[in-house]
Order: C-alpha cells, then structure tokens, then sequence
C-alpha cells in the first residue's frame, strides 16, 4: 500500500502544479481581457447626438434598417498637421462626408459620398462650448462641421437628406493613416500616373500596395490626376474603401490575437463616435451586423451635382436625380438607375484622353484654398 502511494505521489504534483498553472492562466488571461476591455473601451472619443439635437429630427426606420454618417476631418491639430499640410489650428472641416444605408437584413449596403462644396441649406447650430451659429442659406456642405462640431454636421446632413443619421463616426488624417497601416496597408492599382505635390502623392501607373501615409495622399489626392476636381478625389476615395475592406478580410483578425488587438486599439483610439456607439460592446454589435457586407455588397456613388448657378466653384445637387436618389435610401431600396447614370469615372483608372466623367451635366472644379485641401 505504501509503495503505491509513494508511485502516485509525483503524478499527483504534477496534475496540481497543472492544475495551479491552467487556474493561474485562467485568472491573467481573464484579468488581461479586463484591461483590454477597459483600455478600448477608454480610447474611444463619443459626442451626445440626441441630447444635442433633441427630438426634431427625421424619424428612424422601423424596418431594421439604418444610416451612419462617416466624416473625415481636414483637421490640422497635432499630428495631423505633418501629414495634412497646411496650416495648423483648432478647426476643421468635414473633408469627407459618406451617408452609408444599411439595409434592413443588412445584407448590403449603400453608400454616398457627398462633395463637400456642395451647397446646401445650413441649420442654426448650436457647438459643444454653448456658442449658436446661424442658420445660412447656401454655405458648404462642410462648413457644418467647423460651425457646430460633430452634432451641426449630423443636423445639416439630416436636413438635407431628409433621413435619420442613426450612427456618426469620425476620423481624422492621422487616425486614417494609423489605421491602414495596422491592418498591414492597402493595394490600389492606377491606369495612369499620379503626382500631386499637394498631397505628396506620386505613383507610376500600376499596382501598388501602400502605406497609411501612401494611403491617406491617395484619398486626398485631387490635382495630380484627372480634372482636378473633388468629384475625382471623391472616386479615389471610394477606391480605397474597398481596397480597405478587402484588406480587412485577408488578414484573418478572428485567428490572431496580435493583429486582433493592434486593430483594435488603433481603430478606438483614431475614431470618435455618436454615445450609443460608443462602446466595446456596441462596435462588436455594429460589426457583427455588417460582417456579411462586403466590396461585393456595396454600392456606392456620388451625390448627382451641377455647378451652382451662384458660384462656378461650388455645386448644388441636381435634381430630381438627387430627391430620387434619397428617397430609394428612405425607402431602403436600391440606388436607382438614374443617379447611376451620371456617376463620374475614376481619374485614376480612366484610360488616357478618355472623358473624366460620365455626367450628363457639368460639374465644378473649385479652386480651394490650401488649407482647406
């Protein structure tokens, strides 16, 4: 009896120093989750939508579906006054501005890229500091941004579409560029050559994989190709959405931890959201429900536009292709075929000598001042 005891005695301190060893993993990996949690959940930037603007907005879809308004700011503040140029300061402008329609089992989505010298009717607003803005008759589309922050931007957007902005996220230059670089950057391929000393682009014609300082002088990129307009900037950036996108789903985030939590990180700390999305919990909610939306599932066009007859450096929207072209996202249908009929062409995979846009109508080409490029 005492030889068998002394024969179970080293199995039985190694299945306890096993078993102390899975509790004590058990216990880091659970306090590490914790941290984690607690970390992203910290970095990320929220502004009160609803309680700023209260009750007198479009009404939200029933149906499942909903709307997110995507802005990029042109802000020049800290690090983004390196990569952007310009002046540096505490404003900024919407430089990008993307209505995204998820439809209602959230198996496609449809997105429109609105021009920011699009002039539109601009609500009073009222900024984060209490200080109220008037409302304007014809001011830029991105000029909301710089009058009333994240909330005037929404109201404005919400006005002229005539659809609730359910969801709002933001990101600035240098939270693109961290973001593209941690999911490893991002493939474009170009017909023609670019070379924007603007936006200190240049490339040979050809396929490139870039960076998120190459990435973030693509989608900015507007004189080193085509006609120089923002129509044409608005096609690269489309480009490089999808190209994002598809970055995205190669890299396999779901088996790698590593590259789980980089992403993770960097995204919360580059974007600044609506409160409701503001949280773990609800990004993960928000990325489950678009998970089976894909570059194959998107649909996405610019806002039809035509000069505006007040300004030859500024657009409006041309109708009815626009009201059409809204009221199909209300309706949570399909972007008709008559604002697919005058979407402009890429300038960067348009063929030399070929047209640079498709409109049937013209558009303008403002001559913006730098620090607003």
């Amino acid at each position: 009896m005492g030889e068998h005891q002394k024969g179970r005695r080293p199995r039985s301190r190694a299945l306890r120093i096993a078993v102390c060893g899975l509790v004590a993993v058990l216990v880091l990996g659970g306090a590490a989750a914790g941290y984690a949690y607690w970390k992203l959940n910290a970095n990320i930037k929220s502004v009160d939508i609803n309680a700023r603007l209260g009750t007198s907005r479009p009404p939200a879809a029933t149906d499942g579906s909903f709307n997110l308004l995507v802005l990029g700011s042109d802000s020049r503040a800290g690090a983004n006054g390196s990569l952007a140029g310009g002046a540096t300061g505490d404003t900024a402008r919407s430089d990008t501005a993307m209505v995204v329609h998820v439809n209602q089992d959230h198996s496609r989505a449809e997105v429109v890229s609105i021009p920011r010298d699009t002039l539109v009717s601009r609500p009073a607003c009222t900024d984060a500091a209490g200080k109220a803005t008037p409302a304007v008759q014809r001011a830029m589309f991105n000029s909301a941004y710089e009058a009333g922050g994240a909330a005037c931007a929404v109201k404005t957007a919400e006005q002229f579409t005539g659809l609730r902005m359910d969801h709002y996220v933001e990101i600035d230059f240098s939270g693109f560029a961290r973001v593209v670089d941690a999911i490893g950057g991002a493939t474009v391929t170009t017909s023609v050559a670019i070379d924007d000393k603007d936006s200190g682009l240049k490339l040979a014609a050809g396929t490139h994989h870039l960076n998120g300082t190459q990435a973030l002088a693509f989608v900015r990129t507007r004189h080193g190709v085509g006609d120089g307009s923002d129509l044409g900037r608005i096609e690269l950036q489309k480009q490089m959405m999808k190209s994002v996108l598809q970055q995205v789903g190669s890299i396999g985030l779901l088996s790698n931890p590593v590259k789980l939590w980089s992403v993770g990180d960097t995204l919360t700390s580059s974007i600044t959201t609506d409160s409701d999305l503001a949280s773990v919990n609800s990004l993960v909610g928000l990325a489950q429900s678009l998970k089976g939306i894909g570059p194959d599932q998107l649909t996405m066009v610019t806002l039809p536009v035509v000069t505006a007859p007040s300004d030859p450096n500024r657009v409006v929207a041309q109708q009815p292709v626009a009201d059409q072209l809204w009221g199909a996202l209300k309706a949570d249908r399909a972007v008709p075929q008559s604002a697919l009929n005058v979407q402009p062409a890429n300038p960067a995979t348009t063929p030399s000598g070929a047209a640079t846009a498709r409109a049937q109508a013209p558009s303008a080409s403002p001559t913006t001042p730098a620090a607003e490029r």
